[in-house]
């Protein structure tokens, strides 16, 4: 797996960044070819980061490329500025069994 990691600074809103970018970064994403997940967390402060995960180095390229030209095309509004990227392989990935998830949290769907 291979991980990419942007990290934006000086976000107006993070929670508006993120909403705004789920539908036009989420089908990019879904069309991408090895895409496996996206996250987006708010730091505080006018931080957000945005992680992906693929299963290759080209995959994770390839969308990357597409989802920057996305951010400066559609969300330069937010002054996101330039982010701070992060990537490589994963080299450990430790998941919880979903079953035991849901019994522990029966609230929290996945």
């Amino acid at each position: 797996m291979y991980m990419v990691i942007r990290k934006y600074t000086k976000v107006r809103s993070v929670a508006d960044a993120a909403r705004r970018a789920k539908s036009g970064i989420g089908q990019i994403l879904r069309e991408s070819h090895g895409f496996r997940s996206y996250y987006v967390l708010d730091g505080g402060e006018g931080v957000g980061v945005a992680v992906m995960i693929f299963d290759d180095r080209e995959s994770a390229i390839a969308a990357n490329d597409r989802v920057l030209a996305f951010v400066q095309a559609s969300l330069h509004d937010l002054d996101l500025g330039d982010p701070e990227i992060l990537a490589g392989e994963v080299l450990v990935d430790i998941e919880t069994d979903a079953s035991s998830f849901v019994k522990a949290h029966p609230a929290r769907e996945r």
